[in-house]
C-alpha cells in the first residue's frame, strides 16, 4: 500500500501542478509589466480561479464516483459518469462565459475596492480569460474519470500540453506582440483549449454512449452539492481577503498575489496525495474492503507531513530569492516578506489535512468535509481577515487567519478518520 501511494501521486502531481505552475510563470511574466499590472491579474484571476476552484467537484466528484463503480467492476459505468460530467462541465461554462460578461465590471471594481486603474485592468484581463472557462471545466471533468479508473499517466500529457502552449504563448504575447496583459488571458484559453481537446479525443475512445441524460445530469448536481457548498465558502473566504488586501494598497495586493499563488501552487502539489487517497479509498470500499482504505489513511497522512515539511523547509530556504523571481518593487518585496513566515510554516500541517481530504471523499464523505470546511472558515478565515482592515492587521492578519483555517481542519479531519464512520459513508454514484 505504501507504494501505491507514491505511485499514484506523481503523475497527479504533474497534473495539479502544470496549471498553477503556469499560474506562477503568468504572474512573474505580467509582474513585469509593473505593479498596477500585477493587481489587475489578481483582481481578475482572482475572480476565474473562485469560479473554477467553485466548480473543482467536477473532477473530485466525479473521481469518486467513477472509483466506485471501477472498484466494484464496472468500467463502463465509470466511464459513464466522465461522460455525464462533461456535459455538465459545457453547460456550466457556458453559465459562467455569460455571468462574467454581464458582471465583469462591477465584480472587478467591487474587489478592487471601486473603479481605478487596478480593476480596469482586472475587467480588461477577465472578459478575455474566461472565456476558457468550458474548456477548463471539460478537462476537470476529464480528470475526474480518469482518475477514477485509475489511468493517471494520460491526463499528465493532456494537461501539460496545454500548459506548454500557455506557457510559451505568454511571455510572446505579453512582451513580443505587445499585447501586455490581454496577452496573458489570451495565452490561458489558447492552452485550455489544447487539453480539452485531448480530454475529449480520449472519452470518445471509449466508445460509450455520448449522449446527455439529464436524470443522470441532475443526480451529479444533487450529488456534488455539498462539494459546491464547501468550494463556494472557502472561495468567499479568499475573495473576502483580497478585497481586505486590495483595500491596503498595491503593494501589499501584489505582495498577496505572489504568497497565494505559491500557496494554491504547493495545496495542489500536496493534493496530489489527495487524489491518490481517492481513487485507492474509492476502489477499495467499491470491493468491500474497508481495512484497505484504512490503510490508504495512514499511508497518505504520513506522505503528505513528510511532504509538507520539506516543502516548508525549501521555502525557507529560498526566501531571499523566490520573491524576486516575482517582481523589483522593493515595496512589494517588503511585503513578500511579511507573509513568507506563514506561507512556509503551515505547509507540514496542510500536507496531513489536504491527503486526508482525499481520504474522505473518496469514501464519499463530503458532508463532513462540507460541514468542517464551512465551520473553519467562519470560525478562523472570516473573521480575521474582515478584522485586518479595520484593526490595521494587514496581510499578517489575513494569513493568521489563513493559518488558524488549516488548523481547525487538520483537528476536523484527524477526527474523523480516527474513527470508523468514514467507512460506511454513502457512495457518491449516480443513478
Amino acid at each position: 500500500m505504501a507504494r501505491s501511494v507514491p505511485a499514484l501521486a506523481a503523475p497527479a502531481l504533474a497534473v495539479l501542478a502544470a496549471e498553477p505552475l503556469y499560474l506562477l510563470v503568468d504572474t512573474a511574466v505580467v509582474g513585469n509589466l509593473g505593479t498596477l499590472a500585477l493587481g489587475g491579474l489578481a483582481v481578475g484571476g482572482g475572480l476565474l480561479g473562485w469560479a473554477a476552484a467553485l466548480l473543482n467537484f467536477l473532477a473530485y466528484g466525479t473521481t469518486a464516483r467513477a472509483a466506485r463503480r471501477a472498484g466494484a467492476g464496472d468500467r463502463a459505468g465509470a466511464v459513464a459518469e466522465g461522460v455525464q460530467a462533461t456535459w455538465l462541465a459545457l453547460g456550466l461554462g457556458v453559465v459562467v462565459v455569460v455571468l462574467f460578461q454581464l458582471l465583469a465590471g462591477p465584480l472587478t471594481r467591487a474587489l478592487a475596492g471601486g473603479a481605478g486603474p487596478v480593476a480596469a485592468a482586472g475587467e480588461q484581463w477577465l472578459r478575455v480569460a474566461c472565456l476558457g472557462m468550458p474548456l477548463l471545466l471539460v478537462a476537470l471533468a476529464g480528470n475526474g474519470w480518469l482518475r477514477g479508473v485509475q489511468q493517471l499517466r494520460r491526463p499528465v500529457v493532456f494537461v501539460v500540453a496545454g500548459s506548454l502552449v500557455s506557457l510559451v504563448l505568454c511571455p510572446l504575447l505579453v512582451h513580443v506582440v505587445g499585447l501586455g496583459l490581454v496577452g496573458s488571458a489570451v495565452a490561458n484559453v489558447a492552452g485550455q483549449a489544447v487539453s480539452a481537446a485531448l480530454f475529449l479525443r480520449a472519452l470518445l475512445a471509449e466508445r460509450v454512449p455520448l449522449r446527455p441524460q439529464p436524470r443522470a445530469v441532475r443526480a451529479q448536481l444533487v450529488l456534488g452539492r455539498d462539494l459546491l457548498l464547501r468550494a463556494a465558502v472557502l472561495q468567499l473566504a479568499f475573495l473576502v481577503a483580497a478585497g481586505v488586501v486590495a483595500r491596503t494598497g498595491a503593494a501589499e495586493l501584489g505582495a498577496h498575489q505572489i504568497a497565494l499563488q505559491l500557496w494554491l501552487f504547493l495545496a495542489l502539489v500536496l493534493d496530489a496525495y489527495a487524489v491518490a487517497a481517492q481513487t485507492l479509498v474509492g476502489h477499495a470500499l467499491g470491493a468491500g474492503r474497508p481495512d484497505r482504505a484504512r490503510q490508504t489513511a495512514r499511508a497518505v497522512a504520513l506522505w503528505g507531513l513528510g511532504t509538507g515539511v520539506l516543502v516548508g523547509g525549501l521555502l525557507l530556504l529560498l526566501r531571499p530569492v523566490l520573491p524576486g523571481l516575482f517582481t523589483d518593487d522593493p515595496a512589494v518585496l517588503a511585503q513578500a516578506g511579511v507573509v513568507w513566515w506563514f506561507l512556509a510554516l503551515m505547509q507540514p500541517l496542510a500536507g496531513v489535512v489536504f491527503a486526508l481530504d482525499g481520504v474522505l471523499m473518496g469514501a464519499g464523505d463530503v458532508r463532513w468535509l462540507r460541514t468542517l470546511t464551512i465551520g473553519s472558515a467562519l470560525v478562523g478565515f472570516l473573521p480575521l481577515s474582515l478584522l485586518s482592515g479595520p484593526l490595521d492587521w494587514g496581510l499578517a492578519g489575513v494569513w493568521t487567519g489563513l493559518t488558524l483555517f488549516v488548523v481547525l481542519r487538520l483537528v476536523g479531519v484527524l477526527l474523523r478518520v480516527a474513527g470508523d464512520r468514514w467507512t460506511g459513508a454513502p457512495a457518491t454514484v449516480s443513478a
